[in-house]
């Protein structure tokens, strides 16, 4: 299972300009919750699977993450005619 860090989220809302809210709420999380994982340096601490969710729903968006999440994260946004 691969992971991702607060930067990608960051970055990838970015893209998507979309809320922290929105995250949320596409990931099924408190906007609290994707707060706290944004403010921390490199992968946040995640239980219950609650950064897999958020990691899921921004791809469902169109998010791809590239990069190795420590030391070179990065992300890019699909256009809609590559989605499968």
């Amino acid at each position: 299972m691969s992971t991702i860090s607060s930067a990608q989220i960051r970055g990838a809302r970015a893209l998507l300009k979309i809320s922290a809210a929105e995250l949320a709420a596409m990931a099924s999380v408190t906007w609290k919750t994707v707060q706290r994982m944004e403010s921390v340096e490199g992968v946040p601490p995640s239980r219950s699977g609650t950064l897999e969710r958020i990691k899921a729903a921004l791809e469902q968006a169109g998010i791809e993450f590239i990069g190795d999440p420590l030391t070179s994260p990065g992300v890019r946004l699909r256009l809609e005619k590559e989605f499968p």
